[in-house]
C-alpha cells in the first residue's frame, strides 16, 4: 500500500477493536542503524505496544522491532523503548488529556514517509464488553450483506 510518498509497515488493527480513537498525531521515532533496517524489513509488531509518559516526553512501548538478521553484536533489544518526536504542543495536548480525561495513547500504525519511519497514534478511550460485541456485530452484518451482493452479481 503506497500513496504519496508513505509506505505502510505495520498496523495495529487491535487498537480499533478494543478502544474509541480520538485524536490522531504523526511522530518520528529515535531509531538505531539497525532498528530502521528491520522496520524496511517488515519485520515490526505493534500487536501489544502503548505510549508511555516519561516527566515530560513520550516513549512508545513493547513495540516489537526484531532484531536485523545481518546485525552484529551491535544489534538493538527488540522491545526497547524509543522516544517520540513531536512539537511541543502536541505533546502538552496528549499529556493534558491523559491526565485530565484518563485517556490512553496508542499506537494505530507504523509507517515510512518519504525514507524516514513514523508512527501515528491516538488519544483512544477503552471500549466497554457492549461496545465491543456490537462491533463484531456490525462487521458480521456488513460481510453478510457483501456476500449476497456477490452472489447476486455473479
Amino acid at each position: 500500500m503506497k500513496q504519496s510518498g508513505i509506505k505502510v509497515i505495520a498496523k495495529n488493527k487491535r487498537a480499533a477493536f478494543d478502544y474509541i480513537l480520538l485524536d490522531r498525531f504523526e511522530a518520528g521515532l529515535v531509531l538505531t542503524g539497525t532498528e530502521i533496517k528491520s522496520i524496511r524489513a517488515h519485520q515490526v509488531s505493534l500487536r501489544r505496544s502503548y505510549v508511555q509518559r516519561r516527566g515530560d516526553e513520550l516513549f512508545l512501548a513493547e513495540a516489537n522491532i526484531a532484531p536485523y538478521e545481518h546485525g552484529n553484536r551491535e544489534n538493538h533489544e527488540p522491545t526497547r523503548p524509543r522516544k517520540l518526536l513531536l512539537n511541543r504542543r502536541e505533546i502538552d495536548k496528549i499529556i493534558e488529556q491523559m491526565t485530565q480525561k484518563s485517556l490512553t495513547v496508542v499506537p494505530t500504525r507504523l509507517y515510512l514517509k518519504d525514507g524516514r519511519a513514523k508512527v501515528e497514534i491516538a488519544l483512544a478511550k477503552g471500549k466497554q464488553k457492549q461496545d465491543k460485541r456490537h462491533a463484531i456485530a456490525k462487521r458480521d452484518a456488513e460481510r453478510q450483506v457483501e456476500r449476497a451482493l456477490r452472489r447476486k452479481y455473479n
